[in-house]
């Protein structure tokens, strides 16, 4: 399934289904900090549009109040995100790796956990 690009706001819209399960338009909402918690009306309309993306999807309905629950996984998202980006550097990865490096967010830990997940991708590839 291809996923279309998802906007700040629909990510985090994203994230709170994620985390909760099947939510309405008002529960999403207050996940949100209250001092920059978005009107209602612009998480239902942006939740009508990840809808429209077929990212998420109504479940039920209870009195007026609409359920949904995330269709796509996070790890779909989240793979979709790494592919925008890299797509910026002609799919190279190398310069945000020394960016990560250089702004201290990429450890020697995670350095040797991709390279054993490189290995195991390797072998399996192999068999």
């Amino acid at each position: 399934m291809t996923v279309r690009k998802l906007s700040k706001l629909e990510l985090r819209i994203m994230e709170a289904l994620w985390a909760s399960g099947p939510a309405s338009v008002r529960e999403v909402q207050e996940t949100f900090p209250q001092a920059a918690r978005p009107a209602y009306t612009t998480i239902q309309t942006t939740m009508y549009r990840l809808e429209a993306k077929r990212a998420i999807r109504r479940v039920k309905k209870i009195s007026n109040a609409h359920i949904f629950e995330a269709v796509i996984s996070k790890n779909t998202a989240h793979r979709r995100i790494v592919d925008e980006l890299l797509s910026v550097f002609g799919g190279r990865s190398q310069p945000v790796m020394s960016h990560l490096i250089e702004a201290g967010k990429l450890t020697l830990d995670d350095l040797r956990e991709a390279e054993q997940t490189l290995r195991r991708l390797a072998r399996e590839k192999a068999k």
